[in-house]
């Protein structure tokens, strides 16, 4: 029996997989996008947005995760991060972020700080749902 519980940990530990969902950016991509750019040029760099919002202005977000997956055992997220470019009434981009969760918090790994409230954090709480505590 023990032996059983031997081979199949050995088993289990070397075949896991990592998965990825969603939209995955390309190396380089958010690098190419100059702040003053229009909708068209990130639309050409980045392709579709996952979800388009009208915060105060247009927001393109780009949503991904990372899952991985042990032999028969279920998938489970790693990571989950959301790309934000926000425009300007001129639809030109007015900023980007790279959303993630630090500390159990939102953070933008672009500015370093963490969003504040209102409509925006909110819509940031959904997509980050599983991540944050009390939700």
């Amino acid at each position: 029996m023990l032996a059983a519980l031997l081979l199949a940990g050995t088993l289990a530990s070397g075949c896991t997989q990592v998965l990825h969902h969603g939209y995955m950016i390309p190396d380089g991509a958010l690098s190419q996008i100059a702040l003053g750019a229009s909708q068209d040029q990130v639309l050409i760099v980045l392709g579709t947005p996952s979800t388009v919002a009208t915060i105060s202005g247009e927001v393109f977000y780009y949503i991904s995760q990372r899952g991985e997956q042990t032999s028969f055992l279920p998938e489970r997220e790693v990571d989950r991060r959301v790309i934000g470019v926000y425009f300007d009434k001129n639809r030109r981009v007015e900023r980007l972020a790279d959303y993630g969760i630090k500390d159990g918090r939102i953070f933008d790994y672009v500015s370093r700080t963490t969003p504040s409230g209102g409509k925006e954090n909110d819509y940031l709480a959904l997509a980050f749902r599983p991540y944050l505590p009390g939700m």
